[in-house]
């Protein structure tokens, strides 16, 4: 894992509860990944959509649409 300058920062702004997640605040890391597993970081959904750890597309859709 890369050493990110930013990584203090971001955790400030960090919404992701799953805090086994070694990418956790290197954000080109977490998006590279999901991006990777045709999944969507859990940043971009709500709170409660970041809840259920579903990643997908298709629960990013209908978290976007409540």
């Amino acid at each position: 894992m890369i050493n990110c300058p930013n990584k203090e920062r971001n955790m400030e702004e960090c919404t992701c509860t799953y805090e086994g997640c070694e990418r956790k605040g290197i954000c080109c890391e977490c998006v590279h990944y999901h991006r990777k597993k045709g999944a969507i970081p859990g940043c971009f959904f709500s709170t409660e959509g970041e809840c259920t750890f579903d990643r997908s597309i298709i629960r990013f859709v209908e978290d976007q649409e409540k």
